[in-house]
C-alpha cells in the first residue's frame, strides 16, 4: 500500500509564552500543501526479520534510519496494536530542516497507513494522540487540513481560509539549517496584539503588514540569504512572503502563475503549485 504524505506551511507563528517544562506555547495557522513524499509499506512473513526494515531513496538526508519518525511511528503503533514485521520505502521531496514538517507528516501518514492496511480500527482521535507524541505538529497530518494550532502546536482547531484560495504558492529552500532548539534560544517570547486566526480572515493584502513569524528575526539575523529570498519575491509581485516554522524554507503567495521562479533562485530547491 502506497501514501503520500504532504507538507505544511505556517501562516504566522507567535512564541506566547515559556513553559514549565521547557518547551514554548506557540500559536500559528498549519496549511497542507501538495509537496509530497512517498510512502509504502509491505508486510513481512518471517517474524525474525527486522521488525520495521526501512529504506530511503530522494537525494535529501536523513541520518539514522532507526531515529526516523516513520520508524518511530511503526513502534508506537506496534505497542498498542499487533502488528507484523514490515518492509517501509520512503521516498524523500519534502526538504529537511525547512519548517515544512516532512518528518512529522511521513510519521503521521505511517500511522494512517498501518491503520488501514492492517485494519487496526483506530479513529482520528487515537491516531492524533499517538501522533503527539512523537512531534508537536505531527497530530496536525492526520486530518491534514487548514487549522490554528496553539500549545507547543498539538491542540488543533479547523479553520476555513477561503482568503487563498486560488492564490499561487512557491516554496524555495536555500542551504541552510537552523537548529530548532537554538532558535527558541534567541525567542523573547510575547503575547501577540492580534492573533494568527484572526489575520489569515482578513483581506490577503493585510497580511504582509500584520502577519508575521517571530524566527525570522534570529534567522534573518544569522543567514541573511533568507531575507534576501523574501526581498525577491515581493519584488517579483508576491502579495505575502513569510518563512516557514523555523525556517529554514522561505514561501510567497501569487495572485497569478509566477513564472521566474527558478530564475529567481538558481540551485535551489523550488516548488510552484496553485492553492
Amino acid at each position: 500500500m502506497i501514501i503520500s504524505p504532504c507538507c505544511k506551511i505556517n501562516l504566522g507563528l507567535n512564541v506566547v509564552a515559556e513553559r514549565e517544562d521547557g518547551y514554548h506555547d506557540i500559536e500559528t495557522v498549519f496549511y497542507p500543501v501538495r509537496l509530497c513524499d512517498t510512502l509504502s509499506v509491505e508486510p513481512q512473513s518471517n517474524e525474525l526479520q527486522t521488525v520495521c526494515a526501512l529504506t530511503v531513496s530522494g537525494n535529501i538526508p536523513i541520518g539514522n534510519a532507526d531515529d526516523n519518525s516513520v520508524v518511530k511511528a511503526y513502534r508506537l503503533v506496534a505497542s498498542q496494536h499487533k502488528l507484523p514485521p514490515v518492509k517501509v520505502e520512503l521516498h524523500k521531496n519534502i526538504p529537511s530542516q525547512a519548517g515544512l514538517g516532512g518528518g512529522s507528516a511521513d510519521a503521521a501518514f505511517m500511522i494512517k497507513l498501518l491503520n488501514k492496511q492492517f485494519a487496526l480500527g483506530m479513529g482520528n482521535d487515537e491516531m492524533r494522540r499517538i501522533a503527539a507524541r512523537i512531534g508537536a505538529d505531527c497530530a496536525f497530518f492526520i486530518d491534514s487540513q487548514p487549522c490554528y494550532a496553539t500549545g507547543v502546536g498539538e491542540r488543533l482547531e479547523p479553520l476555513n481560509l477561503p482568503a487563498i484560495k486560488g492564490y499561487y504558492l512557491a516554496i524555495v529552500k536555500p542551504d541552510v539549517a537552523i537548529s530548532t532548539a537554538e532558535a527558541y534560544s534567541h525567542i523573547a517570547s510575547r503575547k501577540p496584539a492580534k492573533s494568527c486566526r484572526e489575520i489569515v480572515n482578513q483581506p490577503l493584502e493585510t497580511w504582509k503588514s500584520e502577519l508575521s513569524n517571530d524566527f525570522e528575526e534570529f534567522a534573518f539575523a544569522r543567514h541573511p540569504i533568507l531575507a534576501e529570498i523574501k526581498k525577491r519575491f515581493y519584488s517579483a509581485g508576491a502579495v505575502y512572503s513569510q518563512m516557514s516554522g523555523s525556517g529554514s524554507a522561505m514561501f510567497a503567495l501569487f495572485a497569478s502563475e509566477p513564472s521566474s521562479i527558478t530564475e529567481l533562485y538558481p540551485g535551489l530547491p523550488t516548488f510552484v503549485t496553485q492553492l
